[in-house]
């Protein structure tokens, strides 16, 4: 597995101008040359962008598919023996390295300066970004290449059309006859299966599987509740915990959603934990820390909930004003609804209630789970 930034300049959903170029994490899978799976966002490498990738690998892609409303044979699937990583940073994460122990998978790093030992996901790349030279708004792979090409001019894509075209690549791939195999890699899959000593690995609970993998922090239960990125976030189930549970426990967020938290608890289950006021809006970690750097910069040395979602509330608000007139404010603005799964970006999307809009807090209500996942 490794990621790449994709040679093409991505336009915003709104107006449709030119934002950057998003960052594809892809996966290979050595002895068929199939690509178990992948994952496109505007967001830089980090450890939920592989966890993202690896639940794709992982889980069957039906729904994922039918979802798109793509017509596609798919049927890759599978926990991996083994993953074979670089030295990045996001490769030796907590969260990588916890989540592979619970489910089997040794990890394998390359060692250093030694770049011929990543030489097939390599030649997979080069070969999947060529065929991204032939869209309108590609970058190509340096200036030679572009010459006077106008690759913002000429951009046209969004996020989401780029992975609708990128999965029907995948597809492609699969069905070609790979030069070394001799056969298509999907061939070589459905062959390697009929052979198999053993079936394909499955998570046994295909919902918690990436709660696995997401970043956690170590924290106490107090009567207010949990305490992460400088808000409070309650659920009734965890005061037995607050009274009889004397020591830390892994606190799991998705960067992309910070309006709940999963508490893992001692028996191995998880707990969805929302904001303990509920009047609070969905935001993301990069608002968070957009926010905190600005109150900071304000001379604030004391961060507390209701001076950040403020300061969220007004970065929202120039964002709005500013978002016809930059990129970086669109791509800021297009980051955060892609992140919240929410629909292009309006004043409306990116304005927070007041609590005269908000219902107030019930412990009575249910928790339903939000998706963790970035809608591409």
């Amino acid at each position: 597995m490794d990621h790449t930034p994709a040679d093409i300049i991505i336009v915003d959903e709104h107006f449709r101008r030119p934002l950057c170029r998003p960052t594809l994490t892809l996966q290979i899978d050595l002895a068929t040359r199939v690509i178990p799976g992948f994952y496109i966002s505007l967001e830089s490498p980090s450890a939920t962008s592989v966890g993202m990738a690896i639940r794709h690998a992982v889980l069957g892609k039906t729904a994922w598919l039918e979802e798109r409303e793509i017509r596609l044979e798919y049927p890759v699937y599978g926990i991996p023996d083994a993953l074979h990583l670089d030295n990045a940073r996001e490769f030796h994460s907590h969260a990588l390295a916890r989540g592979c122990q619970q489910h089997g998978i040794e990890l394998k790093y390359r060692p250093i300066a030694t770049p011929h030992y990543g030489g097939h996901i390599e030649r997979l790349i080069g070969t999947m970004i060529g065929e991204v030279h032939l869209l309108p708004g590609t970058t190509f792979s340096n200036v030679k290449a572009k010459g006077d090409y106008d690759a913002e001019g000429q951009s046209c894509m969004t996020l989401k059309e780029f992975e609708l075209w990128f999965t029907l690549q995948v597809g492609i791939y699969h069905g070609s006859v790979h030069r070394e195999l001799g056969v298509p890699p999907l061939t070589a899959w459905n062959d390697a299966n009929t052979t198999r000593a053993v079936p394909l690995r499955l998570p046994a609970d295909a919902d918690r599987f990436l709660l696995d993998f997401l970043p956690f922090e170590m924290r106490r239960i107090r009567r207010e509740g949990v305490e992460l990125f400088h808000a409070f976030y309650w659920h009734g189930a965890l005061a037995p915990l607050a009274a009889n549970c004397d020591r830390k426990l892994p606190i799991k967020y998705s960067p992309l959603n910070l309006s709940s938290v999963y508490v893992e608890l001692p028996d191995g289950e998880h707990l969805t934990v929302p904001l303990r006021d509920r009047r609070r809006p969905p935001i993301t970690k990069f608002e968070h820390d957009l926010a905190v750097k600005a109150l900071r910069e304000r001379g604030r040395l004391a961060v507390d909930e209701n001076s950040l979602f403020e300061m969220v509330r007004e970065q929202r608000r120039i964002i709005v004003e500013a978002i016809d007139r930059t990129k970086s404010a669109r791509r800021s603005t297009q980051r955060i609804s892609y992140a919240l799964g929410q629909d292009p970006p309006h004043s409306e999307m990116l304005s927070l209630p007041t609590p005269m809009d908000a219902a107030p807090p019930c412990d009575t209500e249910p928790v339903v789970p939000f998706t963790i996942e970035e809608r591409t």
